[in-house]
C-alpha cells in the first residue's frame, strides 16, 4: 500500500515554484488584476525556475537531464524577451531591470 499523502509532500518539496510562489511572482510583473500569460509574467515564471534549477546543477552538477532541461528553460526565455523587445522596448527594458537578467 503507498501511502499517497507522503508522496504528494516530497513532490511539492521538489517542485520547482510552488503554487503560492506562483502566485506572488505573478502579482509582481502582471499588467492588469487578471493578467496570468503575458510575456513579462512568462518572463518573471521562467527566471524563478532557472534560478532554482541552476541552485540544483550546483549541488549535482552531473545531472545531465536537469542541465538540457535548464538550457531548454532559457531558449524559451530568451524567446519571450525577444518577442517582448518586438511588441514594447519600454517593458522589455523594465522586465530586465526588475528580474537584473543583465547588468
Amino acid at each position: 500500500m503507498v501511502n499517497y499523502n507522503l508522496n504528494t509532500k516530497v513532490k511539492e518539496k521538489l517542485m520547482a515554484v510552488t503554487k503560492e510562489k506562483k502566485k506572488d511572482l505573478v502579482s509582481q510583473s502582471q499588467r492588469h488584476k487578471k493578467d496570468t500569460g503575458s510575456p513579462e509574467v512568462q518572463v518573471t515564471v521562467l527566471t524563478e525556475k532557472i534560478s532554482t534549477l541552476t541552485n540544483h546543477l550546483s549541488n549535482s552538477p552531473k545531472d545531465y537531464q536537469s542541465q538540457r532541461g535548464l538550457i531548454m528553460l532559457v531558449g524559451k526565455r530568451r524567446r519571450q524577451l525577444n518577442y517582448l523587445k518586438t511588441i514594447n522596448t519600454e517593458s522589455y527594458r523594465k522586465i530586465l531591470d526588475q528580474l537584473a537578467i543583465r547588468g
